[in-house]
């Protein structure tokens, strides 16, 4: 049942990103702005950040097992880049930019793609669109790894 909610969360998602510049451009900033996200609350305290992590986990779960654990390494991985890679005298300048870059190129992705963003339908798509570009990039991998 929960795989069932989360498959079909995905397929709508999908539904207004075709156009594979917006898909490539999602790639690239639906992740870029988790990180952001993460990193603004990692410069409030790493308690705001695990927070953020544990309330995103919640709604994971509700869509399956496998997508709570990727959402979850994916989250730690960048919370740990944010504790320990990179420098935390400029974590807010860096996550802002890296928000407001990342916010610009959805914007340009959708005016690709002729659709505003799910998310001004429904919030939940911006927790839907991490997984989304994980099914995008797990189907890439595939067929990079598929002989020929």
């Amino acid at each position: 049942m929960m795989e069932a909610r989360r498959d079909y969360l995905v397929g709508h998602y999908a539904l207004k990103h075709r156009d594979p510049r917006n898909e490539l451009i999602h790639c690239i900033c639906v992740p870029a702005i988790l990180f952001a996200a993460l990193g603004l609350l990692y410069a409030i305290s790493t308690g705001f950040a695990l927070l953020g992590i544990a309330a995103a986990m919640l709604y994971y779960l509700r869509l399956g097992a496998r997508t709570a654990t990727q959402m979850g390494v994916v989250l730690i991985v960048m919370l740990l880049a944010w504790m320990f890679v990179l420098p935390s005298h400029h974590v807010v300048a860096f996550a802002l930019g890296i928000f407001i870059l990342g916010w610009i190129g959805q914007f340009i992705g959708h005016g690709y793609e002729g659709a505003k963003p799910s998310f001004t339908e429904d919030v939940q798509y911006l927790l839907v669109g991490p997984v989304f570009v994980l099914d995008v990039l797990g189907r890439r991998l595939v067929d990079l790894l598929r002989p020929r």
